[in-house]
């Protein structure tokens, strides 16, 4: 296999980034300055499902898989971007099927809503993001996706305070990559390389993760 060209999909992690409303900011801070210490080094703080980060079944499953468990297998497979409507705050089932395709069928969808692009500590950023229906959920069920990502906060809309989507994606094993970045670089329906490596912390229900899109030379065959 030969790389043509790697797309960084990844939020980059800032001190005070907006990030899911109800969670505390993150905090780095240098601790080793090179002109005072010889080295430079920081200290860090935040939770585990910050900036573009892997949710593990174990998020919302009491007996479900913890991010270090997830088979490497799901974590670096082929996949495609879609950029379906959206109907209000809610990708339905009919969004969805407007831009299916066959192949798309058993592989890692990325869903760019454009909502990265707003990133700020806005009212809008932070609470009215668009995210999967509960029939967007069957749907991709359904077609055995493995691997879902979204460029939004949040795999569905911030108002769905019981989290029915996450439930029901992670209960049929599904893994979910949330706050990705950059989704505006790839081309809708084009397979690419999805890699995505959460850092491996025992027992966690997710982590961040460096997520990447790798184009192959040769393009879809």
């Amino acid at each position: 296999m030969r790389i043509a060209k790697i797309y960084d999909l990844t939020a980059t992690i800032k001190t005070h980034m907006p990030i899911w409303p109800t969670s505390p900011l993150p905090v780095i801070t240098p601790v080793g300055i090179a002109a005072r210490d010889g080295y430079n080094v920081e200290s860090y703080s935040s939770l585990t499902h910050t900036g573009t980060h892997i949710d593990a079944p174990y998020h919302f499953l009491e007996n479900g898989k913890t991010v270090d468990t997830l088979p490497l297998e799901r974590l670096v497979s082929h996949g495609y971007c879609i950029r379906p409507r959206t109907h209000g705050q809610e990708i339905t089932q009919a969004d969805l099927e407007e831009k299916w395709r066959d192949e798309y069928r058993g592989s890692t969808i990325l869903i760019h809503t454009g909502w990265s692009e707003k990133r700020g500590f806005t009212k809008s950023f932070l609470y009215e993001f668009p995210g999967l229906s509960e029939d967007a959920a069957d749907f991709l069920i359904s077609q055995k996706v493995g691997v879902i990502g979204i460029d939004t906060l949040g795999i569905e809309p911030y108002s769905h305070a019981d989290f029915r989507v996450h439930r029901k994606l992670l209960l049929h094993d599904i893994i979910l990559i949330e706050d990705l970045a950059g989704l505006e670089q790839l081309q809708e329906g084009r397979r690419y390389l999805i890699v995505a490596l959460p850092v491996k912390i025992g027992g966690a229900s997710g982590a961040m993760s460096r997520v990447v899109a790798l184009e192959e030379d040769g393009g879809d065959e």
